[in-house]
């Protein structure tokens, strides 16, 4: 399975124009082509389309898309997406978010609270008139900050476009479920909810890290069948979901100056120093005395 690390690595796969951000990027879909390969990927980003899809499919946590009717779409970074066979109406484009963009930025938590990018939510966000035309004026936004000569003030006006965006977003899939009964959550999300209740309790600095045993007992289904379903939704474990929240809740942290590598590494709940950066440098390639440094350089 194709997973795709860096922006740049995404835009020459797909014929796309290198991006002007390494860490954020746009791609405005004219004629109707607006697809990302055709096999399963993941990738470290978040990513937003907006498309009117007449055949084809987007298959997200290996869950069937509904978007039969021109939508907007929206994925969070590590899961399981796969586009087939898309032939659109009408222009649409696609906003590329990594992760790391979002790091010492409010939307960095703000954005966790968006339940549409949990893959559960397998129908798509339906458009009316007036709400396209609210869709693109903020993309319009969005690209004239993005195509300028980006300076200091470029990424905190991208991000609040972007924010705007995601608030509308928010807005127009309550008008879309007003009278729809919720939909009950995978086990993906679910899991990822209650490392953010545990984190949330303080039970870090009580307990210490969540075992696999822990969040399957919160989930009130055993350790082994947690993990195997864990690894046939998102293509990870237990315990890889679990490394990957704390040390993306590290990487936001070493931003302050005022926390050492070694403050963030307890209050993340790792008794070992050593562990934790050998884990951090197994999954962000440096380590992160070195992160911090770049960071703060």
């Amino acid at each position: 399975m194709k997973h795709y690390k860096r922006l740049a690595e995404l835009h020459k796969g797909n014929g796309f124009p290198p991006p002007e951000n390494p860490l954020f990027s746009i791609y405005q879909c004219n004629g109707g082509l607006c697809s990302i390969g055709d096999r399963e990927f993941t990738s470290d980003f978040y990513m937003i389309g907006f498309k009117k899809i007449v055949s084809g499919h987007i298959l997200y946590g290996r869950t069937k898309y509904d978007h039969e009717r021109g939508s907007m779409t929206f994925f969070k970074p590590r899961q399981v997406i796969e586009m087939k066979n898309l032939a659109m109406e009408e222009d649409g484009f696609l906003i590329f978010i990594h992760e790391d963009f979002l790091n010492g930025h409010s939307l960095y938590n703000e954005i966790k609270k968006y339940h549409y990018f949990d893959y559960e939510i397998n129908e798509a966000l339906h458009l009316s008139p007036t709400e396209e035309k609210t869709t693109w004026d903020l993309y319009h936004k969005i690209e004239t900050e993005y195509q300028n000569n980006q300076d200091e003030y470029s990424r905190e006006l991208i991000l609040a476009n972007v924010d705007t965006l995601l608030k509308y977003s928010q807005r127009f899939y309550k008008r879309q479920f007003l009278n729809r009964s919720e939909l009950s959550g995978k086990t993906v999300t679910k899991f990822n909810q209650e490392i953010n209740r545990y984190v949330a309790s303080g039970a870090l600095a009580l307990k210490g890290l969540p075992s696999v045993h822990d969040m399957a007992a919160r989930l009130n289904i055993s350790a082994g069948y947690l993990s195997d379903v864990l690894k046939q939704e998102s293509g990870k474990t237990a315990l890889e979901h679990i490394h990957i929240y704390l040390i993306s809740e590290a990487k936001n942290q070493l931003r302050s100056e005022d926390k050492s590598v070694s403050e963030i590494a307890y209050s993340l709940g790792f008794e070992n120093l050593s562990y934790f950066s050998r884990l951090f440098k197994k999954e962000v390639g440096i380590s992160p005395n070195l992160f911090k440094k770049q960071l703060l350089n």
